[in-house]
């Protein structure tokens, strides 16, 4: 294939329809497999379901996670921030009781104060002071982020610039974040583990899926630094593109 039709190709994983949260079209495929990390967010919220009356989801995107744990407390919410997947959210999570509430993890939430035992978030911002309103005492926030240095090689192998906001998102600065808001930390883990890419689709599909890593993205404009990483796939049959993971369980006082 030359060139120009392979862009032609590449083009087409733009097309391919992307909903909520929902990798499975490269990922149930293995055409991009994440390495795990040395803990499991889903076991560890398994774990406190049966101990809550009380459950709040921060950034369910299109409750993909949040529909696949149970058994819920009956009074389980859901917030989510990106209007397109308010809609899938409310499609997915309503009939099976959970309510979902169009909101930002910034934002100031509408629920009472001291209204949860569990607060969960994953990689969804969050106001730490917000959180502590809405926890009841004792209750735990239990979050897994998507740190700063995340998918920055993407960035490097493309001659894209590197987002400067978030490189100082690590998880000593969400600690104090969350302590000077009252909370005592349980515990906070933080790795770096591969994201392996099988081919050069899967990477543009992701890159579209995710904008914000780079903000102009599209093929015909980084045509030579996609066609260098379809090279080096070619050649060692994948590519390993770093994903920066940190936990954090919180206690409010």
């Amino acid at each position: 294939m030359d060139r120009q039709k392979w862009l032609e190709w590449l083009s087409k994983e733009t097309e391919v329809p992307f909903e909520g949260w929902d990798f499975s079209y490269v990922g149930r495929t293995g055409r991009l497999q994440e390495a795990p990390l040395s803990w499991n967010y889903a076991s560890l919220v398994t774990r406190k379901l049966p101990k809550i009356t009380t459950l709040l989801d921060m950034g369910t995107g299109g409750g993909e996670f949040l529909s696949l744990l149970g058994p819920l407390p009956r009074q389980t919410y859901a917030t989510e921030g990106y209007q397109p997947n308010v809609a899938v959210a409310r499609n997915r999570l309503e009939p099976l009781g959970i309510t979902v509430v169009e909101a930002d993890g910034e934002d100031t939430l509408p629920f009472p104060d001291e209204t949860f035992d569990l607060i969960i978030n994953r990689h969804e911002s969050f106001d730490p002071h917000e959180l502590y309103r809405i926890a009841k005492s004792g209750a735990t926030f239990l979050t897994q982020q998507v740190g700063g240095e995340n998918d920055v090689l993407l960035n490097r192998l493309l001659g894209a610039a590197i987002p400067q906001d978030y490189l100082h998102w690590r998880a000593d600065y969400a600690v104090r974040q969350l302590e000077e808001a009252g909370f005592v930390i349980a515990q906070s883990r933080e790795e770096t583990v591969p994201s392996r890419f099988y081919d050069i689709g899967a990477v543009v599909y992701y890159l579209r899926a995710i904008p914000w890593q780079i903000p102009d993205f599209a093929p015909e404009v980084y045509a030579d630094g996609l066609w260098q990483m379809h090279q080096q796939i070619e050649k060692d049959g994948y590519i390993d593109i770093p994903s920066h993971r940190f936990l954090i369980e919180a206690v409010r006082r």
